[in-house]
């Protein structure tokens, strides 16, 4: 093996380290191993010599990696038991399948064509290997990827995909997603996940002070519509007459325009900002009038809630996953905004777009005009999975939402219209 790692700093980047530092946990458990900031952090080894990451690390690697690159929110819980199944979290694991003639490389033990499919298809490409698979054994790298396929796997076929079918194509691919050869595997990752360790409170003091410090500020954070909005958007949405009067009204400047936010601190977007982006978007992106500003707008109150982020593992204010927004892009032509990463997705007006954009595609769909019951359900479960028989509660939701979006008194004029 030529890979072969002492330290932590000679696997990952300098910024990397010092994100680990900054996890409470992780600081507690490498200063209690006598490691000091400024030096070398030492891995940890297995009898055999092997590097390995504990448990404590493996988690925060997870979680560092989902909170900057997966707006979708996929569950750490999931990588750690992958990754301890799948390598023990050791670092430079390989496993060569004699039947397929390919090896898994690294803690999430995934192929090197599987990443090199993520990057060039999917857009996945923080991170350049291509060429050079040997970095797949550098943790965030590796975890990088490992979620990446996971994420994809979650929306499989356009469909909203279970824990048990993710973790077994994971494990055998998606045609044996419910094959009785993934069931033992799927057994022994539930067993798995149940023992991984709760995170309590660090015994060190400081430590702790450090963590509620952190969570405070945290709660504190205000996110604002110009950091997701280009300077053009904005200047469109301060000329619209209804959005300008809000913001005035709630005491808004140019450059530095609040989001409304829950209790939960999460942001939102009032009924008339949704409806001002709807309109502006589809006035200079769309031809048709298949799409109206009403429908894009309930639709995204039954996906999101408005919430900017958006709701469980969907992202965006119109839960567009990344690979449907690339497809979309590569695919369908919908090319005014770029998607580069899952980030880009939490954007109020590339959310939008993207949405519209697939609607006007299911309106469509076939070659045949659809009716609006059918892009709803399409929307939300795919076309394939339309069943007009059965009008559902998701028409029932889309009736209800689409009732708010009239040009009423109240929904105009207030700050918190959620």
């Amino acid at each position: 093996m030529a890979v072969s790692f002492k330290y932590w700093d000679d696997c990952i980047e300098p910024h990397d380290l010092e994100a680990l530092w900054m996890d409470p946990y992780v600081a507690t458990e490498w200063d209690k191993a006598g490691e000091t900031v400024g030096q070398k952090v030492h891995l940890s080894r297995d009898p055999d010599g092997q590097p390995y990451l504990t448990q404590t690390e493996m988690r925060a690697v997870a979680g560092i990696i989902v909170s900057r690159h997966f707006v979708s929110q996929i569950d750490l819980d999931m990588i750690c038991a992958i990754a301890e199944l799948e390598s023990d979290r050791q670092l430079i694991a390989n496993r060569y399948n004699k039947k397929t003639k390919e090896t898994t490389v690294g803690l999430m033990q995934i192929l090197p064509n599987t990443v090199d499919w993520l990057a060039r298809e999917l857009g996945y490409q923080t991170y350049q290997v291509e060429g050079n698979h040997d970095l797949l054994y550098r943790p965030f790298i590796n975890v990088y990827f490992g979620a990446a396929y996971l994420e994809w796997l979650s929306n499989f076929d356009q469909k909203k995909r279970s824990e048990e079918f993710i973790v077994r194509a994971y494990k055998g691919g998606t045609d044996k997603a419910t094959h009785k050869s993934t069931l033992e595997y799927w057994r022994r990752y539930l067993s798995v996940k149940e023992r991984l360790p709760s995170r309590p409170l660090p015994n060190n003091p400081f430590q702790q002070t450090t963590a509620m410090q952190a969570d405070a500020t945290s709660g504190a954070v205000i996110t604002t519509w110009d950091s997701k909005t280009s300077p053009e958007d904005m200047a469109e949405m301060w000329n619209h007459p209804n959005v300008s009067k809000e913001w005035s009204k709630c005491g808004e400047q140019p450059g530095n325009v609040r989001f409304s936010h829950d209790a939960e601190n999460r942001p939102y977007l009032s009924r008339v900002e949704l409806r001002a982006v709807a309109e502006i978007i589809l006035s200079k992106h769309f031809i048709t009038n298949q799409v109206k500003p009403t429908h894009l707008c309930a639709l995204a109150e039954t996906v999101s809630m408005r919430f900017v982020n958006g709701v469980g593992p969907r992202p965006g204010i119109m839960g567009i996953d990344y690979p449907t927004a690339c497809w979309i892009y590569k695919d369908l032509g919908f090319q005014a905004y770029k998607v580069e990463s899952s980030d880009d997705l939490t954007k109020p007006f590339v959310s939008l777009y993207y949405g519209a954009a697939y609607m006007a595609w299911l309106s469509k769909y076939e070659g045949r005009e659809r009716t609006p019951e059918f892009v709803v359900q399409a929307y939300h479960a795919g076309p394939t999975n339309v069943n007009l028989q059965e009008t559902g509660p998701l028409w029932f939701k889309f009736e209800e939402a689409l009732s708010k979006y009239g040009y009423s008194k109240k929904d105009r004029g207030s700050c918190s219209i959620m």
